[in-house]
């Protein structure tokens, strides 16, 4: 217990005292987590309202394998990314290897089947009479889709939270294709490894602790957001 107290006055410390290192750490976390999450909500809530709403040959292996991926492994995920940046590997000559950008794309990978996944399961709690009602209105593809998404908001958000979650508190996919390069790739996750391997258990805690305020803050925003207009019957 004395350690777990000695790592919460550290990171307070550390927060007040405005250690331009821990900022900056935190900062990239932010960003590198927030961009992957915003590329999986590009690729992956259309995917989970295609799979929730059309029917075609090869759909149910198509679901089971979204299911599947929701949980890979980040170390897998950060493996395959590095064979394909590696110089030698296919996308080599773009130099994204130990960036913050390799980061992005293997988060990226790793959020966008939960966010695919979260959204089919919103998507089909509604009606099923819904989409096709909306469609004997005359509504267009665009209003379809908008109307759609409209209905199962709730779900969505909640999709963009198991999103960010997922990738902020990974560490393997960024240690793999990032480096944990000092004042470059070095993320709070990738941080606490490294202090708990240079027996700094103190300063690991701390970080961990800044870490979850980090991600309670962003998901309490979602909340809020995803709450305010929810109706409640007693």
């Amino acid at each position: 217990m004395d350690l777990i107290w000695q790592g919460l006055a550290k990171g307070v410390k550390l927060l007040l005292s405005g250690d331009p290192e821990i900022y900056e750490i935190a900062f990239l976390t932010l960003r590198v987590s927030g961009l992957a999450t915003l590329v999986s909500l590009v690729l992956g809530v259309p995917a989970g309202l295609f799979l929730a709403v059309k029917q075609f040959r090869f759909r149910r292996a198509l679901v089971g394998a979204v299911n599947t991926a929701m949980g890979l492994p980040p170390t897998v995920v950060g493996l395959w990314v590095a064979i394909f940046l590696w110089r030698s590997g296919p996308l080599g000559a773009l130099g994204l290897m130990y960036t913050p950008a390799a980061m992005v794309i293997a988060q990226a990978l790793i959020a966008t089947p939960v966010v695919t996944g979260f959204t089919m399961a919103s998507v089909q709690q509604l009606d099923p009479k819904l989409p096709r009602q909306i469609l004997a209105l005359g509504a267009s593809p665009l209003q379809f889709w908008w109307l759609v998404m409209r209905e199962c908001r709730f779900g969505l958000l909640a999709a963009v939270m198991a999103g960010f979650g997922a990738v902020i508190s990974e560490v393997g996919a960024s240690m793999a294709v990032g480096g944990n390069v000092r004042h470059y790739t070095r993320v709070l996750t990738t941080a606490i490894v490294l202090e708990v391997n240079k027996g700094n258990f103190d300063v690991a805690v701390a970080l961990s602790f800044i870490l979850m305020a980090l991600a309670y803050v962003v998901t309490f925003a979602l909340t809020a957001v995803q709450q305010r207009h929810r109706r409640y019957v007693v």
